[in-house]
């Protein structure tokens, strides 16, 4: 990606108050049946048509800027990305005085999500928010139909894309697509892990999918890193649940995983989390969460301090920088634009687009606020390099042991 642009997305969201990776710390996840309550998906009718608060010096393209989100696999309360996207759209709205909504498709197909976002049009709403790899093939679909929508897909790479379009590049004037170096902050709670003292690991993906291969590749490159510094004998289960919830067989897996001297497993697949957790809790395990800042969620639900970290990314700040955009006229700063975002600040890692949430990790004597912050500096400078190549199909490790498993299910 051109670095020029890369400047540009990571220089306007440290200036405006980030949702999801900003202000002193990441703020924990909504309460689900709070969020639930206040949370329901447009239905069959058109939404009411409020007039928008006076948006005074706001640029006149926005004036009549009316916002909607699609949800993928999961829901609103979905304690990921989900309810990450849908709780910074819903502060950005309710701040601004514009009108914003969000839709579930039916079923989980491309048919389902473009028949929502065709209502989302329908309706009268002209920005549409697409959160998630799944909506590849409905946004080669959908958004050729609507050239005057802006739509922003999140948490998507340029090969998602192109695969679906059967092209070796992607770029639509009306879309602007962002992607996340997972590799990265994988790397830092793989890495924090085994410095923690740790040394029988899992990673439990959602699905292969590249997001979340990265992820897990990264992990294990951290506590390679990590490993080899001590000196540790650390081992790795890997698997994917192929699926995006928990469910009985999920859960009577990781007790396995469990019962067999697994201490910690990175839960990396949305709501995965609550068979991972439930697994953790009969034998005081412990949990890494995923996307956002897992921790409420998990220890409210399972127990106190179960929640060692969680491997985040700025989801919400790119939702903030891109509403932002367009309510200031700017969105063709963006449109057309695919990025992958990641370490645009060294010395601060709250700014970033990846990072570990400062709050809710729990800090020990041999793994450091400061020892973070050193590996994010070796990030920044380049002194510390993490593969993002996923081409194998499983990771390798010069000194941790893989057991991987490939499907669970």
């Amino acid at each position: 990606m051109k670095k020029k642009l890369i400047g540009m997305i990571m220089s306007a969201a440290m200036v405006l108050s980030l949702a999801a990776c900003g202000g002193a710390a990441p703020e924990a996840p909504a309460d689900t049946a709070a969020a639930a309550a206040d949370a329901a998906p447009a239905d069959s009718e058109a939404p009411a048509a409020d007039a928008a608060a006076d948006t005074g010096s706001r640029a006149a393209a926005a004036e009549d800027m009316k916002v909607a989100m699609v949800t993928d696999y999961g829901d609103v309360t979905d304690q990921s990305f989900n309810q990450s996207t849908y709780e910074a759209c819903k502060a950005f709205c309710d701040a601004g005085g514009f009108e914003f909504t969000y839709y579930k498709p039916e079923g989980d197909s491309t048919a389902e999500r473009v028949a929502m976002i065709d209502k989302a049009v329908a309706d009268g709403y002209n920005v549409v928010l697409l959160p998630g790899f799944a909506f590849a093939e409905a946004i080669i679909e959908a958004t050729p139909m609507y050239p005057d929508i802006k739509f922003i897909s999140l948490d998507m790479t340029e090969s998602d894309l192109a695969g679906a379009a059967g092209t070796d590049t992607y770029s639509e004037p009306n879309v602007f697509v962002a992607s996340y170096q997972e590799e990265l902050v994988g790397y830092m709670a793989g890495f924090a892990a085994v410095k923690m003292g740790y040394t029988r690991l899992g990673f439990l993906g959602g699905m292969a999918v590249p997001g979340v291969m990265r992820y897990g590749y990264g992990f294990v490159q951290g506590a390679d890193a990590a490993a080899a510094e001590d000196g540790a004998d650390v081992t790795v289960n890997y698997a994917y649940g192929n699926q995006f919830y928990g469910d009985a067989d999920i859960t009577a897996a990781m007790d396995t995983w469990y019962s067999g001297g697994t201490e910690v497993v990175f839960a990396c697949g949305g709501a995965i989390y609550t068979s991972v957790a439930e697994a953790a809790a009969k034998v005081d395990g412990k949990v890494i969460g995923v996307d956002v800042d897992q921790a409420a969620a998990i220890d409210g639900q399972y127990g106190e301090g179960m929640t060692i970290t969680s491997a985040m990314k700025g989801l919400g700040a790119t939702v903030e920088t891109l509403l932002s955009a367009i309510r200031d006229g700017k969105w063709d700063d963006y449109a057309g634009k695919v990025l992958s975002l990641g370490i645009v600040d060294g010395e601060n890692p709250e700014k970033n687009y990846v990072q570990l949430p400062l709050n809710s990790t729990i800090w020990t004597d041999s793994f450091t606020v400061d020892d973070y912050k050193a590996i994010v500096a070796g990030m920044a400078d380049g002194s510390i390099t993490v593969s993002n190549d996923i081409s194998a199909g499983q990771p390798s490790a010069e000194t941790v042991k893989i057991n991987f498993q490939g499907n669970i299910k």
